[in-house]
């Protein structure tokens, strides 16, 4: 249900120098989505009635991934004002006139900032009918981050940014997670006041906080339970403890749901993946995108599935597979390559060293060694010989082969397309099909063996092997 007390404004226009890439920040991905897209999650599940994200750099590759995350949300342009004040100056502008509800505001780079952790700051916020209350966390090391002061009694008396403290307060290890929770009407009454009067020539969101305790509100700060909940992601090494934080949940989620990962230091989950019961995950695995994984498969080791649907009691070892569908039963690797658009029907077999693309495999046939498959369909029971080309590209175009249910090839075939090969058809070892072969028929193209006695003797005297072939003459 909607909370129409609720509206979330999320803080998506820094620029994120210290990440040094081409990439916006808040689009590095974690658990296989760009981080916004994390935050934007945790918005979603919280229902509020208005979600108003604030954009400035790469703006348009930053708004791309909203509209896909959460197309409700409202887009505000920061303008030339800097700081995080004006950006929530400009969010509550686009608010309703009439919305007296509660503004929270996070930012777009703590991407394991969860649902269940803002709705305890809410739902303590309301409880204590408080004009703003902030999340805090307790930390070894404070240094970059703002400090929470507290008066004697305990109570919040305000924040003071790294800059602007004094060696006291720089002494704080308390720290503002840069999460609150504002009532809008004192929220609108004080960020009139804000200016860049401070030594980043900023508009301080955290100021807010001051005016409402000089004016006598009720503001509070809470200590998250666990500080990683609200760290933010800056450059490239909190990115990867970020990451390997959020799998290390993943795992142990879907470990709690009956699946097997037998390595998890050494497995990687994206978040949009799909395990069922009894799944078994061996070490040196990757299951991306949005994968899915039926009841009993067994996945690896050394693998890496891309939004692959994976049959049950499938078996897929040491392969690489994008866009490809494996059907109940069937069997892949070691050391396969499925590339986009493979189907392998049930019980199956792509076997190793075997590359596919754009192909079908029907039920029960079998590729077992050493083969390419582009741009075909195979029937049901057949089984194609070790060492086949499916020979699809004429230098400007693709081309099609069809393989009809229970033929068998021999090993070394070339398949030129586009042929088609009849039900229960042969070929023979080393045959190259450039024509259509009938159902039943056998295909051959080898010529008959010609033997040349003492060939070697007479072309190649003096080696080794004319010899070798002289030593092996029958004597006289």
């Amino acid at each position: 249900m909607s909370d129409n007390k609720l509206a979330i404004v999320i803080l998506a226009a820094g620029q994120g120098t210290r990440m040094k890439s081409r990439l916006p920040k808040l689009l590095h991905p974690i658990a296989g989505a760009p981080m916004l897209g994390h935050v934007l999650a945790t918005a979603r599940a919280l229902e509020a009635e208005h979600v108003v994200t604030v954009v400035r750099h790469e703006r348009d590759r930053i708004v791309e991934v909203v509209q896909n995350e959460l197309p409700s949300s409202l887009v505000v342009d920061q303008d030339e004002i800097p700081g995080t004040g004006r950006a929530v100056e400009q969010a509550v502008a686009v608010l309703p006139d009439d919305f007296d509800g509660d503004v929270l505001v996070v930012n777009g780079d703590v991407p394991l900032l969860d649902s269940a952790t803002l709705t305890q700051l809410i739902a303590k916020h309301r409880r204590a009918l408080a004009s703003a209350t902030l999340l805090s966390a307790l930390i070894d090391d404070a240094t970059g981050y703002g400090r929470i002061i507290r008066a004697k009694d305990g109570s919040l008396d305000r924040i003071v940014e790294q800059k602007d403290a004094t060696a006291a307060e720089l002494s704080v290890t308390e720290i503002n997670a840069g999460v609150y929770v504002f009532r809008a009407g004192p929220l609108r009454r004080e960020m009139p006041k804000l200016t860049t009067e401070n030594a980043q020539g900023e508009k301080y969101i955290t100021d807010v906080v001051g005016h409402l305790r000089r004016s006598g509100d009720a503001i509070s700060a809470v200590p998250v339970s666990e500080p990683w909940i609200v760290e933010g992601v800056n450059d490239r090494i909190q990115l990867s403890v970020a990451a390997a934080r959020l799998n290390n949940l993943i795992i142990r989620g879907w470990q709690r749901d009956g699946v097997t990962v037998q390595d998890p230091s050494s497995t990687w989950i994206d978040i949009k993946a799909q395990l069922a019961p009894d799944v078994v995950i061996k070490p040196g695995t990757q299951v991306l995108g949005s994968t899915v994984v039926a009841a009993g498969a067994e996945i690896g080791p050394d693998t890496t599935l891309v939004d692959c649907e994976i049959g049950e009691d499938a078996v897929v070892k040491r392969t690489d597979a994008t866009l490809a569908v494996i059907g109940p039963g069937a069997s892949v690797g070691p050391f396969s390559y499925l590339r986009p658009n493979t189907v392998l029907d049930a019980n199956g077999k792509i076997g190793t060293f075997v590359e596919t693309k754009n192909s079908h495999i029907g039920r029960d046939s079998k590729v077992p060694h050493l083969s390419y498959v582009g741009d075909a369909s195979v029937g049901e029971g057949a089984n194609i010989g070790a060492g086949t080309i499916f020979a699809n590209y004429d230098g400007v175009n693709k081309h099609s082969s069809t393989i009809g249910s229970h033929v068998r090839t021999g090993s070394h075939n070339v398949f030129v397309a586009p042929i088609t090969i009849g039900d229960g058809a042969y070929t023979g070892a080393g045959t190259v099909v450039r024509k259509d072969v009938p159902a039943g028929a056998l295909a051959i193209t080898v010529a008959p063996q010609r033997n040349m006695d003492g060939w070697t003797q007479a072309n190649r005297p003096g080696t080794a092997a004319a010899d070798a072939a002289a030593a092996a003459e029958p004597e006289e």
